[in-house]
């Protein structure tokens, strides 16, 4: 079986089922496994990649508002490659290629040659829908088998989360902030609410399945937050940290009590918040370090105390 993926946490997905060596095409942002990255890329952005967080913001805001797709496909390529199966999704035309895109991108290849795979559009907004998600890609491509064995590891993995005592430095629980933009603010939402609960913390913003939404700064004095974790959805943690230590000039920010406290983070989004995928149980995980005050793995997050 031929499989392009369109999207990184179907790339994630596909490779998690075993199917790496069926991939013969990606997009442009699919980074994980490694190897992936040197597969045709079939996508591009209309977004300039030198933008500060505030002018992505715009940008997106007035693509949408103008009904244009953030994403291009190349048709031609994807004709080419005769893939036999296509994984994107409808959730989030900010994330992703949708199907609509994949039809704009094929109008210029001709009818008698055009692309006529069957095209699976994932769509999670939870934790149980990365799951739908995968049996949705092993039913498509033989590999159930492999699909039931990942979940029940990933279920145990959350359950044992569930399992740990309170985080001791919080008392009756941390109020956690998961920042998924800087510029405007805005919260982490979908199964971003349900890592920070397996964790042991408290979502502000939103809870399981909830969009994610831009939010006032006033409204973030207001909560007050114990935990605040830099997590900007497509950043992994260098960009996220040198936008977070950014933030360290806003009037609000430096009174809250999680900055005060040092309990102010910066994540490798990309790898376990932006994406569902597997990894959304090791961002859970780190979840559980940063409340601990230390993630075992320090190249995941760090804290943010100061501009450099």
């Amino acid at each position: 079986m031929r499989i392009v993926s369109l999207l990184p946490s179907g790339t994630e997905l596909a490779c998690a089922l075993g199917l790496r060596e069926q991939l013969v095409g990606v997009s442009h942002e699919c980074d994980y496994p490694a190897d992936v990255k040197g597969l045709p890329k079939l996508t591009s952005s209309i977004l300039d990649s030198a933008l500060t967080p505030a002018e992505i913001d715009k940008a997106v805001a007035a693509a949408s508002l103008d009904r244009r797709p953030i994403y291009a496909v190349d048709g031609t390529l994807l004709n080419s490659l005769k893939p036999d199966l296509i994984l994107t999704q409808g959730v989030c035309a900010v994330c992703a290629v949708t199907p609509e895109t994949i039809a704009e991108g094929l109008e210029l290849v001709r009818l008698q040659d055009s692309c006529t795979a069957p095209v699976l559009s994932l769509s999670a907004v939870s934790t149980g829908g990365v799951f739908r998600d995968l049996q949705a890609i092993a039913q498509a491509t033989g590999t159930e088998s492999q699909a039931e064995a990942l979940i029940t590891g990933l279920e145990t993995r959350l359950a044992a989360l569930g399992d740990l005592p309170a985080p001791l430095q919080f008392g009756d629980g941390a109020k956690v902030l998961m920042l998924e933009w800087p510029d405007p603010p805005w919260s982490g939402g979908h199964w971003v609410p349900e890592q920070v609960a397996a964790a042991g913390g408290i979502p502000l913003f939103g809870g399981p399945g909830d969009n994610s939404r831009r939010l006032s700064w006033e409204e973030i004095q207001e909560a007050d937050p114990d935990v605040i974790i830099a997590s900007a959805c497509g950043f992994g943690l260098q960009e996220n940290l040198t936008h977070a230590r950014k933030l360290l000039d806003h009037p609000v920010l430096g009174q809250l009590r999680a900055v005060q406290a040092g309990n102010f983070w910066a994540a490798d989004s990309n790898s376990y918040f932006s994406r569902p995928a597997p990894r959304i149980v090791d961002g859970a995980e780190l979840i559980r370090g940063i409340l601990d005050g230390q993630p075992a793995d320090p190249t995941q997050a760090v804290r943010v105390l100061a501009k450099g």
